[in-house]
């Protein structure tokens, strides 16, 4: 299956090292994800996204990317392909406006069932939908759900409503494909529904069965002593909600972070203000 790592922070940061140098870095993972890789960060509010079909481990451009991307929101994903050919796009992050999506799973039966899918798709997006993969086809499914609740390119998207209409599409999904697979290690053909979505300030993951850990703070703050935006909760969990980060990784990363495996089923998540919510399955 797939790997993801989605970083949001209250500034800008470097995360060369999670994408490349440390020893478990997103990179080193692509030698069991080789079937393509992107990038997708924010710069003045608007998303930039970078994909290639090539494995990352191999390919200098995501070297090259991730060295220079600095942001305060980033998604990235390494891609074993389960649906749909080895093309760019086929390639995760997909975008519709603001918003950058990264699954890692699969929806079960997927071949006969897209037509369904699609189906429940507001025409108005359903037209954007460019390749043949189930990711896609999910991330447009829960983009329908959302417009129905708030224009969908509104700042300050609310993290309730984001959360609504994920469940929304969720149970749309399994009630055509099944239960959502617990078992990680199950056949990867299984239902397996783990994803990031964001917009670059709203942020929220879904542990659909494929293992998702996240990171709210360090043990220690390397920058603890000249950061501008240093605060209590940067070193411990956050008892008002408000964190300075959030990170998601398939896999726990080397380093200052302390993760946390996530739940099957459960949704955790930031707003705009950077207030954390955990919604479980």
């Amino acid at each position: 299956m797939c790997r993801i790592f989605g970083f949001r922070s209250v500034i800008q940061s470097q995360v060369h090292r999670s994408l490349v140098s440390a020893d478990n870095a997103l990179m080193i993972q692509g030698e069991r994800h080789p079937d393509g890789w992107g990038v997708a960060y924010y710069v003045a509010g608007a998303p930039h996204v970078v994909k290639s079909a090539s494995s990352a481990v191999e390919d200098n451009l995501f070297r090259h990317v991730s060295g220079v991307v600095t942001s305060e929101t980033v998604l990235a994903h390494l891609r074993k392909a389960t649906q749909g050919e080895l093309s760019s796009i086929n390639t995760h992050p997909f975008q519709y406006g603001r918003w950058v999506f990264a699954h890692n799973g699969n929806i079960a039966g997927f071949g006969a069932l897209r037509g369904a899918i699609l189906e429940r798709i507001p025409a108005v997006l359903r037209r954007f939908i460019l390749g043949r993969t189930d990711s896609e086809a999910l991330f447009y499914l829960i983009l329908g759900k959302m417009s129905q609740r708030h224009e969908l390119h509104r700042h300050g998207f609310p993290l309730a409503s984001l959360i609504e209409a994920t469940r929304e599409a969720l149970a749309e999904v399994v009630a055509l494909a099944g239960p959502i697979c617990t078992d990680t290690h199950a056949p990867s053909d299984s239902n397996f529904l783990t994803f990031v979505i964001t917009d670059g300030q709203t942020m929220l993951a879904h542990q659909g069965g494929k293992e998702l850990h996240c990171s709210t703070h360090k043990r220690r703050c390397p920058d603890r002593e000249t950061c501008p935006s240093y605060a209590a909760e940067c070193e411990a969990r956050s008892p008002a909600g408000f964190v300075s980060h959030l990170i998601f990784s398939s896999e726990p990363l080397q380093g200052d972070n302390v993760w946390e495996p996530m739940a099957a089923g459960e949704m955790i998540g930031v707003d705009w203000r950077m207030q954390m919510v955990r919604s479980p399955g």
